[in-house]
């Protein structure tokens, strides 16, 4: 135990921010660069080292959260990141991006504000990389089985280091110009900062794992020939059919998927170009959806200088505390005020677009909403309510409905989909088809980070088994587990 009177001696502290006026100037992470160091001992020694440590289950990866705290507490930081790969891959990118669930399951959060897990964990991994403790891990032999992993994002990764580390050959797909899925496109530089990405993939590459950019499977190169090619394929994709919004004035010209808007921010930062073809400067800007992808846009509007900024939800205002019906130690929804919300912008619950008007141009120029509420369980207009709000830029950020279908990959590896539109699989992760298994949202539905994670190592275990027989990675956590997140 780290310190056993810590939780009653010390509060919670937070990584501070960069004041706002500075920080919309530039695309840099929002946190101070080290304000975490001088008290992330502190805080660590605020872990309780329960008997039962709920953090592990509310955690999707099964982080060993009180021993890393310990470790962090002594400053034996080598021994903390040791331990904190052990389960998990990239911590410092679910250090920067998890919604933190493992927090919400805390017991010291029972009577009091939870351990900073999250902060204690990016600290551990950013110092881990500054004392060059992050080395490549070759295998020892090869197998001489090949893998094809289709999706660079965060389940498709951790797939594929863990199959290369297992002595396998892996070679890793990605549509998109750059490695990184959707933490390389869909996720702002001031969330974090590409670096990360960038450092992860050089190790990777040290340790053998190979990459494929610019090759969409289904179009580019065929499924079939895929599977023709490699003794086993995860499909690590993502969920990437975007929620439209069927409402008259669609069609104008201003609105986008949030994944249309985002990747361009980004490519602007990566010197792709110089200023966005999509850009929401001097305009008044709508985001709906009230999620992270939404304040990602809010966030992103801010820094490109949009005259104003207005984030729609369909759903009532979440309160500041726990519901009734989502006691500790479940994830509740809770109000949250992210750092781009404090950058300013209006946010307006219970409503929804009725539709878009336009100039002579085709292009949006208004929204016009009313507000909803729930009555008997069923989400209906209220008479009386309707509304217009200024709306140049609108960016539809509702969330994902399935796999991407349209591209031939599903059809040509004749995969079966469930009743959600995902691919479905077994317990190891296989699809109906042999030796094709499938990882993170594509198979799981849009997700955390830390599932991703989680599914990408479960699903490794499981084309290792295939592959060999038997395995020696972690055991899987089984796609009908919810743990305490749910």
């Amino acid at each position: 135990m780290a310190d056993p009177k810590g939780f009653l001696k010390h509060g919670r502290e937070v990584a501070c921010s960069r004041p706002v006026e500075e920080r919309v100037q530039d695309w840099k992470e929002v946190y101070v660069p080290g304000s975490l160091l001088p008290i992330i001992s502190t805080q660590a020694s605020r872990c309780m080292d329960c008997g039962i440590p709920f953090c592990h289950n509310g955690c999707p990866l099964g982080n060993l959260i009180p021993e890393w705290n310990d470790y962090a507490y002594r400053e034996d930081w080598a021994a903390a990141s040791e331990r904190l790969h052990a389960t998990n891959n990239f911590p410092e990118f679910t250090g920067r991006l998890c919604p933190a669930p493992c927090e919400s399951a805390c017991v010291l959060g029972i009577s009091q504000p939870a351990v900073t897990i999250k902060n204690v964990e990016v600290s551990i991994i950013d110092k881990a990389w500054d004392a060059n403790d992050v080395k490549p891990q070759a295998p020892e032999r090869l197998s001489g089985k090949t893998v094809a992993v289709v999706g660079s994002g965060p389940a498709g990764l951790a797939a594929a280091q863990q199959l290369t580390r297992a002595g396998h050959t892996v070679a890793v797909f990605e549509r998109a110009d750059r490695i990184g899925g959707l933490l390389r496109y869909g996720i702002p530089e001031f969330k974090m900062e590409k670096v990360h990405i960038n450092r992860r993939i050089e190790q990777m590459r040290a340790e053998g794992t190979r990459f494929r950019t610019g090759v969409e499977i289904g179009r580019d190169l065929k499924a079939t020939d895929l599977r023709k090619r490699y003794d086993a394929v995860v499909i690590a994709a993502g969920a990437t059919t975007a929620r439209d919004l069927p409402v008259p004035g669609r069609e104008l010209k201003g609105i986008h998927q949030a994944m249309e808007y985002l990747p361009l921010a980004n490519k602007v930062v990566e010197g792709d170009f110089v200023a966005p073809p999509i850009t929401a400067e001097g305009k008044h800007v709508v985001v709906i959806g009230g999620g992270d992808t939404g304040a990602d846009c809010v966030g992103t509007a801010h820094r490109q200088g949009a005259a104003s900024v207005t984030q729609l939800e369909i759903m009532p205002k979440p309160g500041e505390d726990r519901a009734p019906h989502q006691p500790w130690p479940t994830f509740p929804m809770l109000y949250k005020v992210t750092s781009a919300h404090e950058e300013g912008g209006e946010r307006v619950y219970s409503v929804s677009t009725t539709h878009f008007s336009g100039d002579e141009d085709g292009n949006v120029q208004e929204l016009h909403l009313i507000e909803v509420e729930f009555i008997d369980g069923k989400l209906t207009q209220k008479p009386g309510t309707e509304r217009v709000i200024p709306a140049q830029l609108v960016t539809l950020a509702m969330g994902f409905t399935g796999t991407d279908v349209e591209n031939g990959m599903v059809a040509q590896f004749d995969l079966e989909l469930d009743a959600r539109g995902n691919i479905a699989r077994n317990d190891d992760y296989e699809t109906n088809v042999p030796g094709v298994f499938v990882a993170g949202d594509a198979g799981r539905g849009q997700s955390l980070i830390v599932w991703a994670i989680a599914e990408g190592r479960s699903a490794a275990r499981g084309v290792d088994r295939f592959l060999t027989g038997a395995s020696e990675l972690p055991a899987p956590i089984r796609p009908t587990d919810r743990s305490l997140t749910v």
